[in-house]
């Protein structure tokens, strides 16, 4: 797709309380999208206390929080700010589009 813009998955692959990790190419980044209650959120896939992959941790969408694995770091999905020790710093948070049931992600870190 123009524009950066990477194919995820389409919305019926991502329901309510489920995520989905894709690979944005052009900047080598891996991204994890989050559908909480119907609203998409995309982040890079990776822990601000270490660098670890989120996808593979717990995904609670009745709190709406992330858990890290490794140490045990929980962020906001709607935002992605830490919610707790270790880490302090949020995750890189991304834009999201829906186009014909199809869902995209990009890293504009270099917008």
């Amino acid at each position: 797709m123009s524009g950066g813009w990477t194919f995820v998955c389409t919305t019926a692959e991502l329901l309510p309380g489920e995520m989905q990790v894709a690979f944005d190419e052009v900047s080598g980044v891996q991204i994890v999208v989050f559908n909480l209650d119907g609203d998409l959120y995309a982040y890079e896939d990776r822990c601000s206390h270490e660098d670890f992959e989120l996808s593979v941790g717990h995904f609670d969408a009745a709190s709406g929080e992330i858990e890290c694995v490794l140490h045990g770091a929980r962020f906001d999905v709607q935002d992605g700010r830490a919610l707790c020790a270790p880490a302090h710093e949020p995750v890189i948070k991304f834009p999201v589009k829906v186009e014909d049931g199809r869902v995209y992600v990009r890293d504009d870190r270099d917008d």
